[in-house]
């Protein structure tokens, strides 16, 4: 059984190749536009809206564009949930979307490496840091806040289910640790990426700020210095994240079976202000889904396990304390069997119990009282 993933490559292209794309967004961009107005009159466009368009005599500049791309535009207004925004020249990065039929990928004669042919004879040298698993089915040619492009091809791999080690784990999110786990070897402390490069990030934004051009004129070369800088400075940020959550999902995936995971959802955390910023560098959700990804490609079993209780539950015994822990306590006591041990750890605990497991092995066995209910809906 395989499943689709995205392989994504750096590519070279040049100034033609360049003032090409831009201009394919340019026309893409138009036709998203036009959806966004025609849906506020309550009308949904489309491919004959299209072709009305191409033929039209005021708007036949859209036939030199690839009708792949401006159909791919029209398919992901309709796949876009929540309000659809106008998208700006100035404030939007170029995203071009080709399916099968609208690229190819062809050696090159000199070197004989695979080059990105895109409609309109737009041929694109590739960084191939890795071969596809299988033929692309698509790609989404994009560009990113550093003026870098990039391709991201939709490939299909094989599942390669890893040896059984006959144990389970236990997953609770938190902000003092990422990832709190009943195997103390696997916990995932909290780097502070974002609070590491704060310093730098505000000298740089300060920079800016003192640079910033007047309305109507053009930005000087200190206030692109800093702009560039500032990008530069939030993705190494999101790339150093991403590491640590890739690594950190790859080892839980090769060591468990079975993986019960809190089904958290840290909304709540961005109200709080005391626990924003620090929520928002961690990373939780975006860390979750990497796990989740890995496991099932691993043919690991993930249950997730409902928040509710899972803080006032003793680990134990399954005794329900009366009162909901404060954020400031972070020791657990259980007044019925005196235990008396970490808060996130006996969290992970009632998680890992709740999914229907012991912390020694996979075999099942009988939740505590308070958790019955939770390891049914967690199934």
């Amino acid at each position: 059984m395989g499943s689709k993933l995205r392989y994504t490559y750096r590519l070279r292209p040049g100034a033609i190749a360049v003032a090409r794309l831009e201009r394919e967004w340019g026309m893409s961009r138009w036709i998203w536009n036009q959806a966004v107005a025609a849906k506020r009159l309550g009308y949904w466009i489309s491919d004959k809206d299209l072709t009305f368009w191409r033929n039209d005599s005021d708007t036949e500049w859209l036939a030199e564009g690839s009708v792949v791309a401006q159909q791919q535009t029209i398919r992901r207004f309709w796949a876009t949930k929540g309000r659809k925004k106008v998208k700006k020249k100035t404030k939007t990065l170029p995203s071009l979307q080709y399916t099968q039929r609208g690229f190819s990928l062809k050696p090159d004669k000199a070197t004989g490496v695979l080059r990105l042919h895109l409609p309109g004879k737009v041929r694109i040298p590739v960084v191939w840091s890795r071969e596809p698993s299988s033929t692309p089915s698509s790609v989404t040619v994009y560009r990113d806040s550093l003026g870098h492009w990039y391709a991201s091809f939709v490939v299909e791999r094989d599942d390669q289910p890893l040896p059984k080690t006959g144990t389970a784990i236990g997953i609770d999110w938190g902000v003092a640790e990422i990832a709190t786990t009943t195997s103390d070897a696997h916990d995932l402390p909290h780097p502070q990426h974002g609070k590491n490069a704060q310093q730098k990030l505000a000298r740089y934004q300060r920079m800016m700020a003192r640079r910033k051009p007047k309305p109507g004129q053009p930005a000087s070369r200190g206030y692109k210095h800093a702009k560039k800088k500032t990008a530069q400075t939030y993705k190494k940020v999101a790339r150093q994240r991403q590491d640590a959550a890739r690594k950190w999902a790859r080892s839980v995936a090769r060591d468990f079976d079975h993986i019960a995971v809190e089904d958290f959802r840290p909304k709540f955390m961005a109200k709080n202000r005391g626990l924003a910023r620090k929520a928002a560098d961690a990373a939780i959700t975006a860390t979750k889904n990497e796990l989740v990804e890995y496991a099932l490609r691993a043919g690991r079993k993930v249950v997730p396990v409902p928040p509710a209780y899972t803080t006032m539950d003793c680990s134990c015994c399954g005794a329900r304390a009366k009162t909901r822990l404060g954020l400031s306590e972070r020791t657990f006591e259980c007044h019925d069997c005196g235990l008396v041990m970490s808060r996130d750890k006996n969290s992970a605990r009632v998680i890992l119990v709740a999914a229907g497991f012991n912390r020694a092995n996979v075999e099942s066995v009988r939740p505590g009282k308070a958790s019955a209910r939770k390891t049914t809906q967690a199934a």
